[in-house]
């Protein structure tokens, strides 16, 4: 059977059942009380993670590893891109994505008119990304050894047109996701050439991973906020930040609670990058009914219908039929 035989039967299978009753889990995890020493949290002791990489994640909630993707394995994920722009290639169940500004003008069916490829797991060529030894070595520390690619995306972001819509607000991963625990959950996301301030650079607030999931909604941006770019509605715009300045094949993992996000483009070239966030493979779906995921839970089901063609379709389902194992053995997910 094929993958998309195998993503169609495992949506049908999830539509037949019932919901579950599982109610949303904590998103911080309880500390030990006084006299006692304070575990590490948020990974794993593995011979990948020195001791001070291991105090830094779990102070800032982000890891930094340089020079972690070779240059001819970018170029190879950059050569895919472009094919798919060109649409010399189709993949399943990608999504093709556009500025909001590029959407407002007429373009041509190459690399200049996306802005983003999202969901290439079922692309042989891309999801070696997520399959690279050298980046699953750190992904354990934080997953264990059963590993699930649940999201994956290939990021071209465009010149901004003027009215700053290259930006990406301020955010929190785990808005996305209907899967617990959020600290068995990590991003990896690897700059395919220089990234500076200048071309939009990744922001991040350190330490915020230790605090609580936010609500988020789209912000009221004067010049358009392009489809999904939720953000988080009130947070302190004057907390420290750190910008995340790196050189093609440099990595950094990061917790889904740690708030980030990327300033507009303001140069004349693209800026690209690859991620793919995993999750350990015993992580377990949650209902987000009635929570500050609701928003964000509506508006995937209604695309997804409308992509489908098929009504009923759950939050849990369209991450269930996205989702496919990189390592170990498939349990909850």
């Amino acid at each position: 059977m094929s993958r998309a035989a195998e993503r169609l039967q495992l949506m049908s299978n999830h539509l037949d059942r019932s919901p579950a009753s599982i109610g949303a889990a904590a998103t911080h995890a309880q500390t030990l009380g006084p006299g006692h020493p304070q575990p590490l949290r948020y990974s794993f002791a593995t011979a990948a993670l020195t001791p001070d990489q291991r105090a830094f994640y779990e102070e800032n909630g982000f890891l930094l590893i340089k020079n972690l993707v070779s240059e001819e394995e970018i170029e190879r994920f950059r050569k895919e891109f472009e094919r798919i722009c060109r649409r010399e290639v189709q993949v399943p169940g990608l999504v093709v994505m556009r500025d909001v500004s590029i959407l407002k003008s007429e373009f041509v069916p190459d690399q200049k008119a996306v802005s983003k490829l999202q969901d290439f797991q079922e692309s042989p060529a891309l999801f070696q990304y997520c399959s690279l030894p050298q980046i699953l070595k750190y992904v354990e520390c934080f997953t264990g050894p059963n590993v699930m690619a649940m999201h994956t995306m290939l990021i071209n972001k465009p010149p901004d047109a003027g009215n700053k819509t290259s930006r990406h607000p301020m955010h929190q991963d785990l808005h996305y996701f209907p899967f617990r625990p959020s600290d068995r959950i990590v991003c990896a996301w690897t700059a395919m050439e220089k990234v500076n301030r200048q071309n939009g650079c990744l922001v991040v607030l350190p330490g915020t991973h230790q605090g609580t999931l936010l609500e988020h909604d789209y912000p009221e941006w004067e010049g358009g906020v392009n489809k999904m770019y939720h953000g988080v509605r009130d947070y302190d715009p004057k907390q420290p930040r750190v910008y995340m300045e790196m050189e093609k094949g440099d990595t950094v993992f990061f917790h889904p609670l740690l708030i980030h996000g990327s300033g507009m483009n303001q140069t004349q070239g693209f800026r690209k990058a690859i991620s793919c966030h995993y999750a350990s493979s015993d992580c377990y779906y949650i209902d987000v009914k009635g929570t500050t995921q609701e928003n964000i839970e509506n508006e995937v089901k209604e695309i997804a219908e409308r992509k489908f063609g098929v009504e009923g379709i759950t939050f849990k389902d369209t991450w269930a039929i996205r989702g496919r194992l990189v390592q170990g053995e498939r349990l909850s997910l």
